[in-house]
């Protein structure tokens, strides 16, 4: 990872202000969730604005222009439109005139997913440099009337610059893992093809996600523990190599549990939900870029990356930086 960057929009939501628009409290979300504000995108912003903003930060970083990127892959649920893909805008926006670009969606895991996708792209010699993109603006997919879901949601990207580089270090493995049996724990019905966008999907606010927030909790908990080990165990390292754990921010009473059960101190768990709240695929690399700019790890330290999210999906990654 040469390069790393973050956008997060101006524009906050406080719990303050969602007292106002559903039944709910500054306390009850701060204890349920840890999540104390959200950033949330103007109207008419395109997730591929928010992308750009964390690219160019990110080239920046790795010191390149957008002329030596030869691929690029953004992970959104929130995509431009369903067609051309959220990265061919980037793409154009950037000027990277060389490289392929396609869109990948994984729901939370997709900024994960994405980055093992190019990290096999680059091992099979389909390019040297990759600008891997976790974007999205929830607040167009969230329903301002449900006081579960309301308050967990927030828009930002952000972005690593990968390139090739010697075995043992950069990102040492990934591991990926699917369930669609258990689809139903986290979904948005409306816009695509069984519910296509019409009068229905307006009037019931299908085009807004649904969780079932209990059974959802578990499951991250557990798969999130379950697929980190499995990152450890592969690498043949231990919890205690790991400088610094970097969760998905959903709830900060899931990444308690999950470090808990790790065994690792609360002081290598990086933590911004509260500021940010989930911004689903965009959050691990925010969580990176920030991090970075704190001071909270150094170059040849192991990280340890996780993610859990609607399909279900979720993914680790361990990274030597």
């Amino acid at each position: 990872m040469i390069g790393l960057g973050m956008y997060a929009p101006p524009k906050t939501l406080t719990n303050d202000e969602l007292e106002k628009m559903v039944d709910t409290s500054d306390s009850w979300i701060m204890e349920r969730t840890g999540i104390k504000l959200r950033r949330i995108a103007e109207p008419r912003t395109a997730c591929s604005d928010l992308c750009l903003e964390a690219s160019k930060r990110a080239l920046a970083d790795a010191g390149i222009s957008p002329s030596e990127i030869d691929i690029i892959v953004v992970g959104t649920c929130t995509p431009d439109m369903p067609l051309p893909s959220t990265a061919c805008f980037l793409q154009m926006k950037l000027g990277a005139g060389r490289a392929y670009a396609l869109d990948l969606n994984a729901a939370c895991s997709g900024f994960l997913y994405s980055l093992s996708a190019a990290d096999a792209m680059i091992r099979a010699g389909r390019g040297k440099k990759a600008l891997v993109v976790g974007g999205e603006i929830l607040s167009t997919v969230t329903d301002y009337t449900d006081r579960n879901t309301c308050i967990l949601f927030g828009d930002g990207a952000g972005a690593v610059v990968l390139s090739e580089c010697p075995d043992g270090e950069g990102v040492l493995s990934c591991h990926l893992h699917s369930d669609g049996n258990l689809w139903e724990l986290i979904y948005a019905p409306g816009g695509g093809t069984v519910h296509p966008y019409g009068p229905e999907v307006a009037e019931n606010r299908m085009h807004a996600i649904r969780m079932a927030g209990n059974e959802t909790f578990k499951q991250a908990v557990t798969r999130m523990v379950e697929v980190s080990l499995e990152a450890l165990q592969h690498n043949r390292v231990d919890i205690s190599d790991v400088a610094l754990f970097l969760p998905h921010q959903a709830n900060m009473r899931i990444i308690n549990a999950v470090g808990k059960r790790l065994g690792i101190s609360e002081g290598r768990v990086f933590v911004n939900l509260e500021r940010y709240g989930n911004t689903s695929a965009a959050s691990v690399p925010i969580a990176l870029a920030e991090a970075r700019e704190q001071g909270r790890f150094a170059k040849g330290d192991l990280l340890l990356l996780a993610s859990f999210g609607a399909g279900l999906t979720w993914g680790s990654a361990l990274v030597r930086m």
